[in-house]
């Protein structure tokens, strides 16, 4: 079954970090069975409090999302999206 990362910013601390972040993170996919579905398209909140960008990755299942999230390339990244700002992060399985 398909697996979802989804990223949700809430907050920006630091633009530059968070730019830091991003020329990490993507580069950290390599390897993985990932696609990238959703980056920082428009934005309509309907529910819930604003959200500033969300990003959603595909995966074949549970397991290689996790694989790719506890990669050490993902780890060096999520420290500078942590300094760079805040962000709700769920995987959820799909159909």
């Amino acid at each position: 079954m398909p697996a979802f990362i989804v990223f949700i910013k809430e907050r920006e601390h630091d633009a530059a970090t968070l730019a830091a972040y991003s020329a990490k993170a993507g580069p950290s996919l390599a390897g993985h069975a990932a696609k990238p579905l959703v980056y920082y398209g428009a934005i309509e909140t309907l529910e819930g409090p604003e959200a500033l960008g969300s990003v959603i990755v595909e995966f074949p299942d549970m397991d290689a999302a996790r694989a790719w999230y506890q990669s050490e390339a993902y780890q060096e990244a999520r420290a500078l999206r942590f300094a760079g700002a805040d962000y709700r992060v769920f995987l959820t399985e799909g159909v």
